[in-house]
């Protein structure tokens, strides 16, 4: 991650439109090493808190040493056991996964609000999650290797819950159809509490015949009005890549045919991870064809 210049970048506009050197407190959760919390630090922050619950917190007190940063508190907790937290002017937290949510974000995010001070500012104030066709079948056929089993043996139970599961991968443009067919399917707002439990239904009438192999996602992140972080296939390359939601048989479509996507996304089970299912209804003419639906909760093996 340190090495992500855009993630950087993009942090670092966020704080800096935000931080009013000499008076502004800020608290970083989820600090890791630290960079944040230093970022904020040398743009002049007037206090800085470090919230962190491994212990990779005393690792960042030795680089604030290493690099003279004074200024900084740090706290090795989990930030929702903070029960009288310190009260800041700004909250970054930079948890987000290549499943947007899937590392607690909403829950961390709304548990954030209790640092701040009323009219603070909460990094990132948005998130918006996206979803296109992927019509190049190289993933599909990755998952369908299994077909391959030795000795004839049939693999295929393991082939089907391969396919209740995603993948992160790297998505190119060219892997999409023509054209505008990204699908904004969700957008959480932190000015309000948002819920756990995300859905959305997004459709596509095609402009040429292809194969639908499933699906890739992506998120924006507006860290402050105007300061935008992006995952899409077309967006400057991050640390973070896309996830393929795929589909166990390819739907073969043809021009003017209606692709029609339910997604419904669970987080907020304690750990870290995210329930995800994905559902798709395929039609011609006014007349659904057949329907496909995807359920991580299938794919996983406790």
């Amino acid at each position: 991650m340190l090495a992500d210049t855009v993630r950087s970048a993009a942090f670092e506009a966020a704080l800096r439109a935000v931080i009013r050197p000499g008076s502004t407190t800020v608290a970083d959760i989820g600090a890791g090493t630290g960079v944040l919390g230093f970022m904020a630090a040398k743009l002049g922050a007037k206090a800085v808190h470090l919230v962190e619950r491994g212990a990779v917190i005393e690792l960042a007190a030795h680089l604030a040493d290493a690099n003279r940063i004074p200024g900084l508190q740090f706290w090795q907790a989990e930030s929702a056991d903070i029960a009288d937290p310190p009260q800041v002017d700004v909250v970054v937290a930079e948890i987000l996964g290549n499943l947007a949510l899937e590392e607690n974000a909403l829950e961390t995010l709304a548990d954030a609000r209790r640092f701040l001070k009323p009219g603070g500012v909460l990094i990132p104030g948005r998130i918006e999650q996206w979803v296109a066709p992927l019509i190049s079948d190289v993933h599909w056929r990755e998952l369908t290797s299994w077909r391959a089993a030795p000795m004839g043996l049939d693999f295929g139970l393991a082939e089907s819950m391969s396919f209740d599961n995603v993948y992160v991968r790297t998505v190119t443009p060219a892997e999409l159809p023509a054209g505008d067919c990204a699908r904004r399917w969700d957008v959480i707002d932190f000015a309000v509490v948002p819920e756990g439990r995300r859905r959305g239904q997004v459709e596509w009438t095609l402009a040429a015949d292809c194969s639908i192999h499933g699906f890739a996602l992506w998120w924006r992140a507006e860290l402050v009005p105007g300061v935008w972080l992006s995952t899409a296939p077309d967006a400057p390359p991050t640390h973070w890549e896309q996830v393929y939601a795929p589909l166990q048989e390819p739907l073969a479509a043809r021009r003017g045919d209606a692709i029609t996507l339910d997604i419904a996304s669970e987080t907020g089970g304690g750990e870290s991870g995210i329930g995800l299912v994905w559902q798709v209804t395929h039609s011609r003419a006014g007349a659904a064809l057949g329907m496909r639906r995807h359920d991580i909760g299938r794919g996983f093996i406790g």
